[in-house]
């Protein structure tokens, strides 16, 4: 029992190491100009010099309760309105599935 235990402290600790490494890879992706560049769209909590065409990046797990929006989102905007001004990173290869799924882990914590 005593040895379940502790394995389960273990396993929360080295997940939320991990995750949180996610999570700080995610907002420097989000934050880089050469990268995400979210910030020259939207507002986001801490982000200097955030533009206003986008809305804020706030409450984005109630907004986008399922991953797959989000990540087609920012995939490929132009699925759902042909007429937006939102790049499509994933298609056009700016941004990796990879560093998409690290900046939806950082946009969830907001």
């Amino acid at each position: 029992m005593m040895i379940r235990i502790i394995l389960i402290v273990i396993t929360i600790f080295y997940s939320s190491i991990i995750f949180g490494d996610v999570v700080k890879e995610g907002k420097k992706l989000t934050f880089d100009r050469k990268k995400g560049n979210c910030l020259a769209c939207h507002m986001i909590d801490d982000g200097e010099l955030a533009g206003n065409i986008g809305p804020p990046l706030i409450a984005m797990k109630a907004r986008f309760p399922d991953r797959e929006v989000l990540f087609q989102k920012i995939w490929d905007p132009t699925q759902g309105d042909p007429n937006t001004f939102m790049p499509p990173f994933g298609k056009h290869g700016a941004l990796t599935v990879d560093e998409i799924n690290k900046i939806m882990e950082y946009l969830y914590t907001l």
